[in-house]
């Protein structure tokens, strides 16, 4: 009785106390626990407004806008597995993306494919290859672009087709954790914040480096019971103490609707260009089956590097 009527802000003072008996705090945020390492507890971050900025962070989709005003290099492996693990199909490649007056265009150093990556008319043969070619290959001249994010949301209104699919697949790497419209049977599925959701997960901070930056890490994974409940089963992100820009991400998304399933992972790691933060490696690895389609597993790594501006 006495826990239902202790105000949070004095149940949060309690639990710094014990810090020093135990290595590892549980507090609560609106009702839901939240495990604190020692070192967090020790910190005395502001666990509420720390979790909002995570609900609301742009940062990881703000490094993604930014390779649309940006020059640089990518070395790009993508291949297509078969079966049994082998490689049915693949592109191994050295692109660089000029920019110039407020254009850009893809310029192709080298490339080397093997299989039916691409088919007579040199279209992609794999729905994998030409998401990939949508977040990271230029087609033909682009300008009018701008790398504003503030009080937008990444929308699919207007838009059918593959076109549609790309930006829902934009809306799952750069803002995993928001709702995504129109895909069947899991649109709520992806807000892990939002009433409903939330209490179907397991939340953790620490405090760790990546690299040579000093960060807060926050992890949130499914609890057992609600495996099939879910989309996003764990993510990992690194946030810069100093700036809050997330440094690196880690997720695992899967998901069996009957008429399509997809088990996923993924890895992205950033870093500074000038004041520019940018994604500099994407590692994916996803196994997925649409009805009447055959199934795809392709694994790809992007490699960005020479930045400019």
């Amino acid at each position: 009785m006495i826990q239902k009527i202790i105000p949070v802000f004095f149940c949060c003072i309690l639990f710094v106390t014990a810090a020093a008996q135990t290595k590892d705090t549980a507090v609560y945020i609106g009702g839901k626990a939240i495990l604190l390492s020692e070192v967090v507890v020790n910190s005395k971050l502001d666990i509420s407004s720390f979790i909002n900025r995570v609900k609301n962070d742009t940062t990881f989709y703000k490094a993604f806008k930014n390779l649309d005003i940006l020059g640089y290099t990518s070395l790009n492996d993508i291949r297509m597995l078969n079966k049994k693990g082998g490689t049915q199909a693949s592109l191994n490649s050295k692109t660089k993306q000029i920019e110039s007056n407020g254009c850009r265009n893809l310029q192709v150093i080298k490339e080397e494919t093997t299989g039916d990556f691409y088919n007579k008319l040199h279209e992609y043969n794999y729905y994998t290859a030409e998401l990939y070619a949508s977040l990271f290959f230029a087609k033909g001249t682009i300008c009018g672009e701008n790398n504003i994010v503030g009080g937008k949301d990444i929308s699919t209104e207007g838009l059918s087709g593959i076109e549609k699919h790309k930006k829902q697949l934009e809306i799952l790497f750069f803002n995993p954790g928001k709702k995504i419209n129109g895909i069947p049977f899991i649109s709520n599925k992806t807000a892990i914040f939002d009433d409903g959701m939330i209490d179907k997960y397991d939340m953790s901070i620490d405090i760790a480096d990546r690299d040579t930056t000093s960060c807060y890490l926050f992890s949130i994974k499914v609890k057992p019971a609600y495996i099939n409940e879910v989309v996003i089963d764990e993510m990992t992100t690194w946030f810069d103490i100093r700036t809050f820009d997330v440094m690196a991400r880690n997720y695992t998304l899967s998901y069996d609707a009957g008429v399509y399933d997809f088990n996923v992972e993924m890895q992205v790691e950033l870093t500074h260009f000038g004041s520019y933060l940018i994604p500099s490696l994407l590692r994916y690895n996803g196994n997925w089956k649409v009805v009447f389609k055959p199934r795809e597993h392709g694994v790809f790594t992007a490699t960005l590097f020479d930045f400019n501006k």
